[in-house]
Protein backbone atom coordinates (compact mmCIF):
# COMPACT_ATOMS: atom_id res chain seq x y z
CA UNK A 1 0.00 0.00 0.00
CA UNK A 2 2.74 2.40 0.68
CA UNK A 3 4.48 1.54 -2.54
CA UNK A 4 1.28 2.41 -4.20
CA UNK A 5 1.16 5.65 -2.39
CA UNK A 6 4.59 6.84 -3.28
CA UNK A 7 4.28 5.91 -6.88
CA UNK A 8 0.79 8.17 -6.65
CA UNK A 9 2.67 10.69 -5.12
CA UNK A 10 5.56 10.78 -7.79
CA UNK A 11 3.20 10.95 -10.54
CA UNK A 12 1.84 13.72 -9.34
CA UNK A 13 4.83 15.71 -8.92
CA UNK A 14 5.97 14.74 -12.28
CA UNK A 15 2.45 16.41 -13.60
CA UNK A 16 2.89 19.40 -11.15
CA UNK A 17 6.17 19.66 -12.46
CA UNK A 18 5.09 18.59 -16.96
CA UNK A 19 2.55 21.87 -15.52
CA UNK A 20 4.79 24.12 -14.32
CA UNK A 21 7.16 23.41 -17.74
CA UNK A 22 4.37 23.80 -20.13
CA UNK A 23 3.30 26.89 -18.85
CA UNK A 24 7.13 28.75 -18.88
CA UNK A 25 7.08 27.72 -22.31
CA UNK A 26 4.37 28.56 -23.54
CA UNK A 27 5.40 32.27 -21.97
CA UNK A 28 9.04 31.96 -23.87
CA UNK A 29 7.13 31.31 -27.06
CA UNK A 30 4.63 34.04 -26.68
CA UNK A 31 7.51 36.66 -25.68
CA UNK A 32 9.54 35.08 -28.99
CA UNK A 33 6.47 35.48 -31.21
CA UNK A 34 5.80 39.13 -30.06
CA UNK A 35 9.54 40.26 -30.67
CA UNK A 36 9.41 38.67 -34.12
CA UNK A 37 6.54 40.77 -34.62
CA UNK A 38 8.09 43.28 -33.82
CA UNK A 39 11.29 42.84 -35.54
CA UNK A 40 9.34 42.14 -38.89
CA UNK A 41 7.48 46.35 -38.10
CA UNK A 42 10.66 47.95 -37.15
CA UNK A 43 12.10 46.79 -40.73
CA UNK A 44 9.14 47.94 -42.45
CA UNK A 45 8.71 51.25 -40.61
CA UNK A 46 12.34 52.19 -38.97
CA UNK A 47 12.25 54.31 -36.01
CA UNK A 48 8.57 55.40 -36.70
CA UNK A 49 7.69 52.20 -35.60
CA UNK A 50 8.59 53.57 -31.37
CA UNK A 51 4.89 54.83 -31.63
CA UNK A 52 3.49 51.60 -32.09
CA UNK A 53 5.88 50.01 -29.35
CA UNK A 54 5.34 52.28 -26.86
CA UNK A 55 1.29 52.29 -26.71
CA UNK A 56 -0.77 49.97 -25.91
CA UNK A 57 -2.09 47.68 -28.68
CA UNK A 58 -0.41 45.05 -30.57
CA UNK A 59 2.72 45.19 -29.67
CA UNK A 60 1.64 44.45 -25.87
CA UNK A 61 0.43 41.03 -24.58
CA UNK A 62 -0.35 40.75 -20.91
CA UNK A 63 2.72 41.52 -18.71
CA UNK A 64 4.74 41.03 -21.93
CA UNK A 65 5.57 44.12 -24.06
CA UNK A 66 7.87 45.36 -26.39
CA UNK A 67 11.08 47.51 -25.60
CA UNK A 68 14.01 48.92 -27.40
CA UNK A 69 17.47 50.72 -26.08
CA UNK A 70 20.11 51.71 -28.20
CA UNK A 71 23.61 50.90 -28.09
CA UNK A 72 24.59 53.78 -25.72
CA UNK A 73 21.79 52.10 -22.96
CA UNK A 74 19.24 55.00 -23.56
CA UNK A 75 15.01 53.41 -23.70
CA UNK A 76 13.47 54.60 -27.34
CA UNK A 77 10.39 53.14 -26.91
CA UNK A 78 8.67 50.62 -24.28
CA UNK A 79 5.14 49.25 -24.06
CA UNK A 80 5.44 49.01 -20.53
CA UNK A 81 5.80 50.89 -16.94
CA UNK A 82 9.39 51.63 -17.76
CA UNK A 83 7.59 54.10 -20.92
CA UNK A 84 8.28 56.82 -18.24
CA UNK A 85 11.90 55.99 -18.64
CA UNK A 86 12.18 56.96 -22.41
CA UNK A 87 15.28 58.90 -23.57
CA UNK A 88 17.14 58.30 -20.28
CA UNK A 89 20.32 55.74 -19.78
CA UNK A 90 18.49 52.61 -18.44
CA UNK A 91 21.34 51.86 -17.58
CA UNK A 92 21.47 54.23 -14.48
CA UNK A 93 18.30 52.96 -12.66
CA UNK A 94 19.95 49.15 -12.88
CA UNK A 95 21.57 47.38 -10.05
CA UNK A 96 25.04 46.36 -9.66
CA UNK A 97 25.15 42.79 -11.54
CA UNK A 98 22.05 43.70 -14.26
CA UNK A 99 24.58 47.18 -15.06
CA UNK A 100 27.20 44.63 -15.65
CA UNK A 101 24.79 42.27 -17.72
CA UNK A 102 23.45 45.11 -19.68
CA UNK A 103 26.55 46.19 -20.84
CA UNK A 104 27.60 42.68 -22.03
CA UNK A 105 23.95 42.86 -23.94
CA UNK A 106 24.63 46.06 -25.50
CA UNK A 107 27.96 44.70 -27.02
CA UNK A 108 26.47 41.52 -28.83
CA UNK A 109 27.49 42.43 -32.96
CA UNK A 110 24.46 42.55 -35.37
CA UNK A 111 23.42 39.27 -36.61
CA UNK A 112 23.89 37.06 -33.88
CA UNK A 113 20.01 36.35 -34.21
CA UNK A 114 17.66 36.21 -31.36
CA UNK A 115 19.76 36.06 -27.75
CA UNK A 116 18.38 35.28 -24.13
CA UNK A 117 19.12 36.51 -20.81
CA UNK A 118 17.66 36.50 -17.67
CA UNK A 119 17.18 39.71 -14.95
CA UNK A 120 15.25 41.09 -12.22
CA UNK A 121 12.29 44.23 -12.97
CA UNK A 122 8.94 44.82 -11.57
CA UNK A 123 5.88 43.61 -12.40
CA UNK A 124 3.26 45.98 -13.68
CA UNK A 125 0.87 44.06 -12.57
CA UNK A 126 1.88 43.79 -8.63
CA UNK A 127 4.19 46.06 -8.35
CA UNK A 128 7.16 43.48 -7.22
CA UNK A 129 10.53 43.18 -8.71
CA UNK A 130 11.07 39.45 -9.69
CA UNK A 131 12.70 37.19 -12.27
CA UNK A 132 12.19 38.26 -15.79
CA UNK A 133 13.52 36.39 -19.27
CA UNK A 134 14.29 38.54 -22.14
CA UNK A 135 14.82 37.51 -25.97
CA UNK A 136 16.14 40.42 -27.71
CA UNK A 137 18.14 40.95 -31.11
CA UNK A 138 20.33 43.92 -32.36
CA UNK A 139 18.90 45.59 -35.50
CA UNK A 140 21.90 48.14 -36.36
CA UNK A 141 21.77 50.58 -33.18
CA UNK A 142 18.89 49.42 -31.96
CA UNK A 143 18.02 46.53 -29.57
CA UNK A 144 14.71 45.36 -29.52
CA UNK A 145 13.61 43.09 -26.64
CA UNK A 146 10.72 41.45 -24.86
CA UNK A 147 10.52 39.78 -21.68
CA UNK A 148 8.29 37.46 -19.82
CA UNK A 149 8.37 37.03 -15.58
CA UNK A 150 9.25 34.01 -13.88
CA UNK A 151 7.58 33.78 -10.62
CA UNK A 152 7.49 30.59 -10.20
CA UNK A 153 10.91 28.53 -9.00
CA UNK A 154 11.77 25.02 -10.03
CA UNK A 155 12.28 22.13 -7.63
CA UNK A 156 15.76 22.19 -8.73
CA UNK A 157 16.12 25.84 -7.51
CA UNK A 158 14.35 25.21 -4.03
CA UNK A 159 17.01 22.40 -2.98
CA UNK A 160 19.72 23.95 -4.02
CA UNK A 161 18.68 27.31 -1.92
CA UNK A 162 18.23 24.84 1.17
CA UNK A 163 21.73 23.29 0.58
CA UNK A 164 22.65 26.78 0.51
CA UNK A 165 21.54 27.65 3.63
CA UNK A 166 22.34 24.66 5.66
CA UNK A 167 26.34 24.99 4.36
CA UNK A 168 26.04 28.04 5.15
CA UNK A 169 24.98 27.22 8.81
CA UNK A 170 27.23 24.82 9.31
CA UNK A 171 30.22 27.86 8.82
CA UNK A 172 28.52 30.76 10.38
CA UNK A 173 25.65 30.51 12.20
CA UNK A 174 24.95 33.41 13.64
CA UNK A 175 25.67 35.46 10.41
CA UNK A 176 23.86 32.73 8.18
CA UNK A 177 20.27 33.69 10.47
CA UNK A 178 21.26 37.42 10.36
CA UNK A 179 20.89 37.10 6.88
CA UNK A 180 17.93 35.30 6.29
CA UNK A 181 16.49 37.22 8.42
CA UNK A 182 17.36 40.61 6.94
CA UNK A 183 14.83 39.15 4.10
CA UNK A 184 18.15 39.58 1.61
CA UNK A 185 21.39 38.07 2.15
CA UNK A 186 20.98 35.87 -0.82
CA UNK A 187 18.21 33.42 0.72
CA UNK A 188 14.91 35.13 -0.90
CA UNK A 189 14.78 34.34 -4.48
CA UNK A 190 11.41 35.13 -5.78
CA UNK A 191 8.70 32.92 -4.24
CA UNK A 192 11.67 30.66 -2.61
CA UNK A 193 12.67 31.58 0.78
CA UNK A 194 14.88 30.07 3.63
CA UNK A 195 13.07 29.24 7.04
CA UNK A 196 15.34 27.76 9.82
CA UNK A 197 13.53 26.03 13.25
CA UNK A 198 15.49 24.87 16.06
CA UNK A 199 14.84 21.46 16.52
CA UNK A 200 15.27 21.34 20.45
CA UNK A 201 12.96 24.40 21.23
CA UNK A 202 10.76 23.71 17.84
CA UNK A 203 10.88 27.08 17.67
CA UNK A 204 11.44 29.72 14.39
CA UNK A 205 14.94 31.22 14.76
CA UNK A 206 14.44 32.41 10.85
CA UNK A 207 12.46 33.09 8.51
CA UNK A 208 13.44 34.65 4.90
CA UNK A 209 9.67 36.83 4.53
CA UNK A 210 7.82 37.09 7.52
CA UNK A 211 9.87 38.36 10.43
CA UNK A 212 6.54 38.14 13.15
CA UNK A 213 7.26 34.12 13.02
CA UNK A 214 10.46 34.18 14.92
CA UNK A 215 10.43 32.98 18.45
CA UNK A 216 7.40 31.04 17.51
CA UNK A 217 6.09 27.88 18.26
CA UNK A 218 6.66 25.67 14.87
CA UNK A 219 4.82 22.36 16.08
CA UNK A 220 1.49 24.16 16.42
CA UNK A 221 1.84 25.81 13.11
CA UNK A 222 -1.54 24.68 10.81
CA UNK A 223 -2.06 25.20 6.67
CA UNK A 224 -5.31 28.16 6.31
CA UNK A 225 -7.08 25.07 6.33
CA UNK A 226 -6.59 24.11 9.95
CA UNK A 227 -4.31 21.11 8.56
CA UNK A 228 -1.31 20.98 10.97
CA UNK A 229 1.87 21.21 9.05
CA UNK A 230 4.69 21.82 11.86
CA UNK A 231 3.92 18.44 14.29
CA UNK A 232 4.20 16.26 11.39
CA UNK A 233 7.27 17.82 9.83
CA UNK A 234 9.01 17.94 12.99
CA UNK A 235 7.67 14.19 13.66
CA UNK A 236 9.86 13.32 10.47
CA UNK A 237 12.47 14.77 11.26
CA UNK A 238 12.91 13.16 14.56
CA UNK A 239 13.35 9.93 12.00
CA UNK A 240 15.50 11.24 9.61
CA UNK A 241 18.34 13.84 8.29
CA UNK A 242 15.98 15.31 5.17
CA UNK A 243 12.73 14.57 3.70
CA UNK A 244 10.10 16.64 1.87
CA UNK A 245 6.56 17.34 2.95
CA UNK A 246 3.67 18.88 1.13
CA UNK A 247 0.94 21.21 2.38
CA UNK A 248 -0.73 24.81 1.49
CA UNK A 249 0.56 28.35 2.13
CA UNK A 250 0.54 31.56 0.65
CA UNK A 251 2.76 32.27 -2.41
CA UNK A 252 4.66 35.79 -1.55
CA UNK A 253 4.70 36.39 -4.71
CA UNK A 254 1.40 36.06 -6.31
CA UNK A 255 -0.34 36.76 -2.45
CA UNK A 256 -2.28 33.71 -2.97
CA UNK A 257 -2.74 30.16 -0.80
CA UNK A 258 -1.48 27.47 -3.12
CA UNK A 259 0.54 24.20 -3.09
CA UNK A 260 3.48 24.45 -1.67
CA UNK A 261 6.02 21.52 -1.56
CA UNK A 262 8.85 21.83 0.73
CA UNK A 263 13.00 20.07 1.13
CA UNK A 264 13.95 19.45 4.92
CA UNK A 265 17.61 19.07 6.01
CA UNK A 266 18.99 19.33 9.49
CA UNK A 267 21.90 21.29 10.27
CA UNK A 268 23.07 20.47 13.74
CA UNK A 269 19.98 20.95 15.56
CA UNK A 270 18.61 23.46 13.10
CA UNK A 271 15.74 21.72 10.65
CA UNK A 272 16.13 23.96 7.38
CA UNK A 273 13.41 24.45 4.33
CA UNK A 274 13.04 25.67 1.41
CA UNK A 275 10.07 25.01 -1.02
CA UNK A 276 7.94 25.53 -4.16
CA UNK A 277 5.00 26.65 -5.25
CA UNK A 278 2.53 25.42 -7.85
CA UNK A 279 -0.90 26.26 -8.43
Amino acid sequence: MKGLLRITWLLLLGFSQVHADTARDEDAQAAKALLEKALVYYQSNGDKAFAAFSRQGEFVDHDRYVFVVDTKGVLLASGGPSSALIGRDVSEVLGPDLRESFKQALKVPEGQGIQQADYRWQNWNDGKVEHKHVFYQRVGERILAVGYYLPRATPEQARALRNKAVNALLKDETGTLKAINSLQGGFLQDDLYVFVVDLNTHRYVAHGTTLRLINTDFSKVKDPDGKPVGEPMLKMMAEQDQGEYKYRWKNPVTGKIENKHVYVRKAGHFMVAVGYYSP
